[in-house]
């Protein structure tokens, strides 16, 4: 099983295949040389010798036995003497050198691995490229996990770079996510994308995969266009939306955007996201009755009070609940603040935190390399301020919720989750109904692809401006209003968590 999960082998049913080649066909496409990168046991080359007759082929795969079996099936189908299969690994192959150097009508053609760097590192793989920034991310982003990519992603750019200047086309069963990554790395980097089409494709069907997959269709050559019309099928006559390159990022509808782009600008206020911990099972608890808590082991533990705080989730803020059920313990209220005050301050909760030390010790993000034990991430003085607006990360349909105090305690939320910090009652409530208004969500219906894993972003809830949306809502008045009070300070403490922190010593 390793082994087909290292090379991301999900081979291309002949059926799929040949539905991509009739319909390349349909369109036109008459390629003089078909490549198949990876081609497995050849289920697009059989295709394309079958619908392209004068095409020469040629396939290559890091897998012998997988060469072979394409060899005879490509003899059985009567089309040996134009097919060139070879064994190659793709990451150390100069790609550049040969795609340059075919002369006539090129396609390039297939399904790459549909596989991550970070589940290859897990295994120790070797089928990896070389190590590169080539996303150009900051440190801190590349060490909190976005950094992380499907090798298709990665291969996908070279096939584009290779391409490049030079007219030829790229038909590519990918994710749709990858799809959208190669179109904006290639239209932030002059990729020379002439123009491109996202076709969706049932992959829980052809595969047994419950992702969002598409064909990709490129055209390369000299000019750009930063457009991608996307069709719900291979079969629709008219594309659903058109994606494009907005500024420095993708927006799902494109023409929707520039009808609303008067909405965009420098947010005011600093978006946040809940608190990292990546150890739920013993950090959020839930009550079993009196004082006595139960973590998802099951296990009943009774802990001081210091601690723990009322806790939000994404399920939560996406059902418009905002009374919590749940309570996360906080180890710090900042960044590399020493937690073994903990033993004296709350002994009970510190013998719970040396229970499980193992499973905090075998936290694998390396935010948590060589820090204090039982560190947090996502923590500061902002997670504390009394009143919030909160949205889930994870829910295509953005809904902001008001979130206030629970208990006589500041509510906080786990990393799925953003959220904007207030000192002042009014101020929440006002931006609450600015974000939750017809425009500001139409705009940002035309930002967010609903297929991602985490639709909303902080990049995202960043581009909302909020004294244009306030205009557009008819809320401007009430929202200057309530900015002329005093503001949350995020470089300091909040009135509501010094008064918490000097009640927790004088019960100490």
């Amino acid at each position: 099983m390793s082994a087909k999960i290292e090379f991301g082998d999900f081979q291309t049913p002949l059926v799929l295949a040949e539905e991509i080649c009739s319909f390349l066909s349909r369109q036109g496409i008459a390629p003089e040389i078909v490549i198949e990168p990876t081609c497995g046991l050849g289920s697009f080359l059989l295709a394309a010798a079958n619908f392209f007759t004068k095409a020469k082929l040629f396939g290559f795969d890091i897998n012998a036995e997988y060469v072979e079996s394409a060899r005879r099936a490509l003899a059985a189908a009567g089309a040996a003497s134009r097919a060139t299969i070879e064994t190659r690994d793709f990451f150390k192959h100069n790609w550049t050198t040969e795609l340059q150097a075919f002369n006539g009508q090129l396609l390039v053609l297939g399904n790459l691995p549909w596989v991550t760097n970070a589940t290859l590192s897990t295994l120790n793989a070797g089928n990896l490229p070389t190590k590169s920034n080539f996303q150009g991310f900051r440190g801190i982003e590349a060490r909190t996990g976005k950094s992380n990519f499907d090798i298709s992603e990665w291969m996908l750019i070279q096939l584009a770079q290779a391409l490049r200047g030079k007219q030829a086309m790229i038909a590519m069963l990918c994710k749709t996510a990858i799809a959208r990554k190669l179109l904006r790395f290639a239209w932030q980097n002059d990729g020379r994308i002439l123009n491109a089409a996202l076709y969706k494709i049932d992959a829980k069907k052809h595969f047994g995969a419950s992702v969002n997959a598409c064909l990709l269709l490129l055209h390369t050559g000299p000019g750009a266009l930063a457009e991608a019309k996307v069709f719900e099928n291979l079969g629709a006559n008219s594309p659903s939306r058109i994606l494009g390159l907005a500024g420095q990022d993708l927006v799902s509808d494109v023409r929707s955007y520039r009808k609303l782009q008067h909405l965009e600008g420098l947010c005011p206020y600093q978006w946040r996201s809940g608190v990292k911990h990546d150890c739920s099972s013993v950090m959020e608890l839930r009550r079993n009755g009196g004082n006595h808590l139960q973590n998802k082991f099951g296990e009943k533990v009774e802990l001081e009070p210091n601690y723990l705080f009322p806790l939000l989730k994404c399920s939560d803020l996406a059902n418009g609940c905002a009374e919590p059920e749940r309570v996360v313990l906080v180890t710090q209220t900042r960044i590399g603040e020493d937690t073994s005050v903990i033993s004296a301050n709350a002994p009970r909760t510190w013998n719970y935190l040396q229970s499980h030390k193992k499973l905090f010790d075998g936290r694998k993000s390396s935010i948590y390399s060589n820090r204090i034990p039982f560190a947090l991430f996502g923590v500061g003085d902002y997670s504390f301020a009394p009143w919030k607006v909160a949205i889930s990360g994870l829910h295509k349909s953005p809904r902001f919720v008001f979130v206030k105090p629970f208990q006589n305690k500041p509510v906080l939320f786990d990393d799925t989750c953003y959220f904007l910090p207030f000192e002042i009652e009014d101020e929440a409530k006002v931006v609450t109904e600015i974000l939750n208004s017809e425009p500001c969500l139409q705009f940002i219906a035309s930002l967010l692809f609903e297929d991602s894993k985490r639709p909303i972003t902080v990049d995202l809830l960043e581009r909302l401006n909020i004294h244009a949306i306030a205009e557009e809502a008819g809320l401007l008045d009430q929202w200057t209003l309530v900015r002329n009070q005093k503001h949350f300070n995020p470089e300091g403490q909040t009135r509501f968590q010094a008064e918490f922190i000097m009640e927790q010593a004088i019960k100490s």
